[in-house]
């Protein structure tokens, strides 16, 4: 028998706006089933007067230091300058400049403008970054910041505080989707139960995805699905903060690129999913699915609700009221032995799951199985 994808059982939840499909498919070539539910569109300023005024405000007085933060938007930069003829006297004035870059892409994109950096950090962080353009000395220096799709107050500010000069230029922005209804099903399907896993790229996405659940409601009932069972994880702790900020733990890769990303989620949804030895069996329960003795299994989602109780307590008599709780739509007693029944039948061996007379439901644990 074929062991089954690392992550297949799973479902997972992509926000992502930019680079939606091949976050996607990372997790896809491991086994695990996609929900996407796009919080963002990118909506291009290239008749924007804020860009440019900016643009022409670095042509007639050049910066010493310009910061480009993503590659979209540096491309987007000199694009709207071309349009507006402007491109070859920005190119020059940049060229006249120290460049740094936060990241392969933002690098990728001035180096296929004929320009060069004079450095880039590693960790593709804009908190490192700030710290090496403070330790170059900026008092008194003009500095040109390419925005990240929103505001970076705390960017600008650091170099203000250091006696900068500095120019925001706001190439694009993040709205919300033009169309709510992925987003809003996705929140649904996190809401009942039906995904365990965000990964987020962005700040803003998941900026976003919590004013959507504000506006209809469901903030506090998602955050709460966040804190206690869905594994959420973030490229980077700028991206983790807004949900920090109303107490949601996240998974961090070592390094902000989407593959260190996606192992970092899977190795997370693994280190939840411990095995179990049931009946002479051995059960590992897998998002929707479970693995009973290495073949996978499909589950309903009342009848995993099911089993996700049981297992938070191995051995322990769970009682039809509790069960009743964590059903998706509740019900009554009968709703539990439909779950149950369900449960036994998709699980696909006999004795997994014991009736206790009188008092509920157990797994039929022999021992933790390491």
């Amino acid at each position: 028998m074929t062991a089954p994808a690392p992550l297949a059982g799973y479902v997972v939840g992509v926000t992502a706006a930019r680079r939606a499909d091949e976050l996607g498919a990372l997790f896809v070539r491991q086994g695990a089933t996609i929900r996407y539910g796009p919080a963002l569109r990118i909506v291009p300023l290239v008749d924007d007067t804020a860009l440019h005024a900016a643009t022409v405000g670095l042509v007639a007085e050049p910066p010493e230091f310009v910061v480009a933060t993503t590659g979209i938007g540096f491309r987007g930069w000199m694009e709207a300058a071309e349009g507006w003829g402007l491109a070859e006297d920005l190119a020059a004035r940049l060229r006249g400049a120290t460049l740094l870059t936060r990241g392969p892409k933002a690098t990728g994109a001035v180096r296929a403008a004929g320009l060069s950096e004079a450095y880039s950090p590693a960790s593709e962080s804009t908190a490192e970054l700030l710290a090496h353009l403070l330790a170059l000395g900026v008092a008194g220096r003009r500095v040109a910041v390419q925005q990240h799709g929103e505001p970076l107050p705390y960017f600008a500010d650091g170099l203000r505080a250091a006696g900068a000069d500095v120019v925001e230029v706001p190439v694009y922005r993040w709205v919300g989707p033009a169309d709510p209804g992925p987003l809003d099903r996705l929140i649904d399907a996190v809401l009942d139960g039906s995904v365990d896993a965000l990964p987020f790229t962005s700040a803003p996405a998941v900026a976003s995805t919590l004013a959507r659940a504000r506006r209809t409601g469901r903030q506090p009932a998602l955050v709460d699905a966040l804190r206690a069972r869905v594994v959420v994880a973030c490229v980077g702790p700028v991206t983790a903060a807004p949900l920090a900020a109303v107490g949601v733990p996240t998974v961090q890769p070592p390094r902000a690129r989407l593959g260190a990303l996606a192992r970092a989620l899977a190795e997370a949804l693994a280190a939840r999913s411990p095995r179990l030895a049931v009946a002479g069996h051995v059960l590992q329960l897998r998002g929707q699915a479970a693995l009973v003795d290495g073949e996978l299994r499909d589950i309903p989602p009342a009848p995993m609700a099911v089993l996700r109780a049981l297992a938070a307590s191995p051995g322990r008599v769970t009682s039809r009221a509790e069960l009743t709780a964590v059903l998706p739509d509740g019900g009554e007693q009968h709703a539990v032995e439909t779950a149950v029944g369900r449960l036994r039948t998709a699980l696909g061996r006999r004795g997994l799951v014991q009736t206790v007379v009188k008092r509920g439901y157990r797994l039929a644990v022999d021992r933790p199985h390491a």
